[in-house]
């Protein structure tokens, strides 16, 4: 059992300390009801929307924070993409640059072929131009020698050749002259 005399103690230095700093009751738990209802309206109407904004804020500013880390995800599997791409890109335009190249060297060779080709179709055509322009010239030495063959013979003979004496010493001269 606790004694009364402590408490009696205790509330003696209790009602000295007030008396000491002017506290008055009436006052006391005026300003306690006051401080209250103050409290409680800037709680509602001050404090509350504050808080809200606050806590708005720092859910948008978690919110920007997911969406930085999600961007940063993104920018860094783009850029893996990105990567991929441009060596797929890579791969192929040297695939294609060989290729093209396989294809110049055969055109290369085709055309020079061709070129070859047409070389020996213009020297074989040449080669049949230059022949039948000797069996022309030999046509025409042929007959020009026989003309002059006749000639000589009507002189020689001073005898005036006809047609077919002239045709006969021209086929007799041809046919010596081919042979």
């Amino acid at each position: 059992m606790i004694s009364a005399t402590p408490i009696i103690i205790a509330a003696g230095k209790v009602d000295a300390i007030v008396e000491k700093f002017g506290l008055a009751w009436g006052k006391f738990i005026a300003q306690v009801i006051i401080f209250w209802v103050v409290f409680t309206i800037l709680k509602k109407y001050a404090f509350g929307p504050i808080l809200g904004m606050l806590e708005q804020r720092r859910q948008r500013i978690a919110d920007g924070e997911a969406k930085l880390e999600k961007i940063a995800k993104d920018a860094a599997e783009a850029a893996k993409n990105s990567q991929a791409i441009i060596d797929k890109a890579e791969a192929d335009a040297a695939r294609r640059i060989k290729e093209a190249d396989e294809a110049s060297k055969a055109l290369q060779e085709r055309r020079q072929q061709e070129a070859v080709a047409s070389a020996n179709t213009i020297i074989s055509k040449a080669r049949e131009a230059a022949e039948l322009e000797k069996e022309q010239l030999m046509s025409q030495l042929k007959r020009e020698f026989g003309r002059m063959v006749s000639d000589a013979t009507s002189r020689v003979t001073g005898k005036v050749l006809n047609n077919d004496d002239q045709t006969r010493i021209n086929q007799e001269t041809a046919a010596q002259v081919s042979a």
